[in-house]
């Protein structure tokens, strides 16, 4: 039989070449002929901890030290004990080893992780200091003595350590990991990436880099390059819930919706406890046009952790493609109760408002003055602006920013492109702060016409506000009012010293930071000055130029004169539909035999919505038959959708835009009816700016009977449906070239008033 020394060599070769079972099998021998073999009770609990026994390998560990007390006992037990996240016995165990042999580098290195992972950075640089004293050029120390100086704030001395440690050892994955946390969060986004790829280079296992370096590349706009990052990261902790969740996001937020599905559904697989993967799921499933699958989900997250509101806002938007915009504001104000700072509850509230039959201006007005005051309350406004001090400032345009997340194939995008391209730079210089998670054609159509594009979706406000007051911008305008991925938060630091709210909404900010709105007479006429904190600013024609589209999409002849029957048509959100709009619709339909109503929208894709939609109808004596319900489809199917369209219905109180001036360059006129408010007055605007006054109806009595004698006229239909193309491309709303010319007086007028005031 082999002595108990040799037995021991052959457990430890087993043991390092990680034949665990081997090595196990040996120490066993060796414990069963001496119960207390120090060694022999170290290694198997080394090994124990290894497999996930944790605490009966520091039992055994302990067991050893009873025996032995060896320093390197105790570096070990020190090593399991922080795995096993007992800090407070960690560091008394590294202690004592280096109490017993004050040369011992390594435990005095470990023991400074220790105690900077307890919180306490101070200690940790002594010890590191120590463990590099005793052992120059020790690569781990100097990594770790960096480590603590990041804690501590001291960026700088950091990099310098962590330079050390890479001097040191070139290969150390780790310190360029650790360097260029650092060196990212001082700014220098170039020097971390670089030192990112070198550690993901060194060490393609460490998911930690992969990790960050899918978050830079994401900051910095490479939105592919940072998705495929993350799956490295899944593929090397296919276990990590976190991992897929992710992913996920990342994917989501690119537009790549179909794709975070399966990997959401993953994450909650392995951690049904997950709230934000629920909430994650519950998101990309109502943007698939699936809010039923999505509410279960979203109600999901809330039992699991109800007190995040973007958890109730999430329910509240899903319940409001339901069709339910009542409970939807409920949700909305529940996560505004939870969270009053929170810059996304109050914009669902307010936007949730625009939906509601009983709007009221006073309580709009209320809520938006709220907002304002709440966002005030926790920024720091600049008072002076470069721009103002500039002595070059009169030979110069101006430079304009332009705030938004909705520089894409949007409706903030359609009505933009056009004006861009016919800015004058020598009077307007436009700087981008795009807060997108994702481009597209339109975007990479409209990028260069910018002097400067930023992407600023990971900047909180106030270091997006700094570098908007760094880019010397005389006049920032904001694109989305209260719309997803606003940036109106950081208005309130008012970066700039002109601010002013145009295109991607219609209504008050709230913001007294923001200066003006911009607007025209058809969209807030002489009166309602009062319904907003902003000054408005009237252009002459209309507040908005849409771009026509490139692609060749020919009017068709009027479809009744083939159908025999005349088809009305709505192809706007379904969110818009209320029971108001369900009720007058319904009559048309009464009065005017064997007419179709034809809708199409993207909720219309949800079984539950199409069947919901039938019954709303047949509540009012509608029979299915005369409902034509689709879902979205492509571009181009939804301009051939027109084609079978002989008038539009536009919904109330909340009209259509885009839709609208799509409908008329087809040719299909859109009957609309008077409003009391910016956003029920655009289908105002859209008809009197193309010359259709006789499509606007006073009130809901003269919407049915301007429907009923427009269906009963098909030559007068059919006529005006061969010239309403020329009538739109003739008219203000697509004269970019005019537009522009007036936007721009408007701009810099407004320039020379406020800063004169602030003079």
């Amino acid at each position: 039989m082999q002595d108990t020394a040799q037995l021991l060599n052959t457990a430890l070769a087993h043991h390092q070449a990680g034949r665990l079972a081997d090595a196990k099998a040996l120490y066993t021998r060796i414990l069963a002929v001496k119960p207390k073999h120090p060694d022999a009770l170290h290694f198997m609990g080394l090994l124990a901890c290894q497999i996930g026994q944790s605490e009966a390998g520091i039992a055994l560990m302990r067991e050893s030290i009873a025996a032995h007390a060896s320093p390197i006992y105790y570096n070990n037990l020190g090593n399991a004990l922080r795995d096993a996240r007992k800090l407070d016995d960690a560091v008394a165990a590294y202690t004592r080893a280096v109490e017993l042999k004050p040369d011992y580098a390594d435990a005095h290195n470990n023991l400074g992780n220790a105690l900077r992972e307890r919180g306490d950075a101070a200690a940790a640089l002594t010890s590191c200091a120590r463990a590099i004293e005793l052992k120059p050029g020790y690569a781990e120390a100097f990594n770790n003595l960096g480590n603590a100086l990041k804690d501590m704030g001291e960026l700088d001395a950091a990099i310098a350590a962590y330079g050390k440690a890479i001097a040191a050892k070139s290969t150390f994955a780790e310190a360029h990991l650790n360097l260029a946390v650092v060196l990212q969060t001082k700014g220098h986004g170039d020097a971390a990436l670089e030192c990112l790829r070198e550690s993901v280079a060194l060490a393609p296992q460490l998911a930690a880099a992969h990790e960050k370096l899918a978050g830079l590349l994401m900051h910095r706009g490479d939105i592919a390059g940072g998705i495929e990052a993350y799956r490295r990261v899944v593929e090397l902790k296919p276990d990590s819930a976190q991992a897929h969740n992710t992913l996920g996001n990342a994917l989501n937020g690119a537009g790549r919706v179909p794709e975070a599905v399966p990997c959401y559904e993953r994450a909650i697989a392995l951690d049904p406890e997950f709230a934000d993967a629920h909430h994650n799921l519950a998101n990309a499933l109502r943007r698939l046009g699936a809010p039923e699958r999505a509410l279960g989900f979203a109600r999901r997250a809330i039992e699991l952790r109800g007190d995040t509101p973007s958890f109730h806002n999430n329910l509240g938007t899903i319940l409001a493609d339901l069709g339910q915009p009542d409970g939807a504001l409920r949700c909305y104000r529940d996560a505004l109760a939870l969270n009053p700072d929170f810059g996304e509850s109050h914009t669902c509230v307010l936007f949730g408002q625009s939906y509601a039959s009983n709007w009221s201006a006073s309580t709009h007005l209320a809520d938006a003055r709220y907002f304002g005051e709440r966002m005030r309350a926790r920024a720091t406004p600049y008072m002076q602006w470069p721009a103002l001090r500039d002595p070059s400032r009169a030979g110069r345009p101006l430079r304009v920013g332009f705030v938004s997340a909705d520089l894409r194939k949007h409706p903030v995008g359609y009505f933009f492109e056009s004006v861009l391209a016919r800015i004058d730079r020598t009077r307007i210089e436009p700087i981008a702060y795009s807060n997108a998670l994702h481009s597209d054609e339109l975007t990479a159509r409209i990028k260069p016409l910018f002097s400067t594009w930023r992407h600023v979706a990971e900047m909180d406000d106030a270091d997006l506000a700094r570098r908007v007051h760094d880019d010397r911008i005389d006049v920032l305008i904001d694109l989305s009012g209260h719309t997803g991925r606003n940036r109106l938060p950081m208005f309130a630091w008012r970066p700039a010293p002109v601010q002013v709210s145009w295109l991607g909404y219609f209504a008050t900010t709230g913001l007294a930071e923001i200066d003006y709105l911009l607007a025209d007479p058809y969209v807030v006429p002489p009166g309602e000055e009062g319904q907003y904190t902003e000054r408005i600013w009237r252009l002459p024609d209309s507040y908005l130029c849409f771009t026509l589209p490139a692609e060749p999409q020919p009017v068709t002849p009027l479809p009744a004169l083939a159908n025999g029957y005349v088809t009305f048509g709505c192809l706007n959100n379904h969110k818009k539909l209320n029971d108001g709009v369900f009720a007058v619709w319904s009559r048309i339909l009464q009065a005017v035999p064997q007419s179709r109503l034809l809708l199409k929208n993207h909720q219309l894709a949800e079984p539950s919505i199409v069947r919901d939609t039938y019954a709303r109808f047949a509540a009012h004596g509608i029979d299915e038959t005369r409902l034509l319900l689709e879902g979205p489809s492509s571009r181009e199917q939804y301009f051939a959708t027109y084609g079978r369209v002989d008038l539009a219905l536009d919904p109330f109180p909340y009209p259509g835009g885009t839709t609208s001036v799509e409908g008329l360059w087809m040719g299909v006129p859109v009957l609309t009816r008077r409003g009391d408010r910016f956003l029920s007055h655009l289908g105002e605007l859209v008809a009197k700016t193309v010359g259709l006054h006789e499509w606007i109806a006073a009130d809901t009595d003269d919407y049915i009977a301007r429907a009923v004698a427009a269906a009963a006229d098909l030559p007068g239909l059919a006529a005006l449906r061969a010239g309403l193309r020329e009538r739109v491309e003739r008219s203000p709303l697509t004269d970019a070239h005019r537009f522009a010319g007036h936007w721009m007086t408007a701009i810099e007028q407004m320039w020379q008033t406020k800063t004169k005031e602030i003079a």
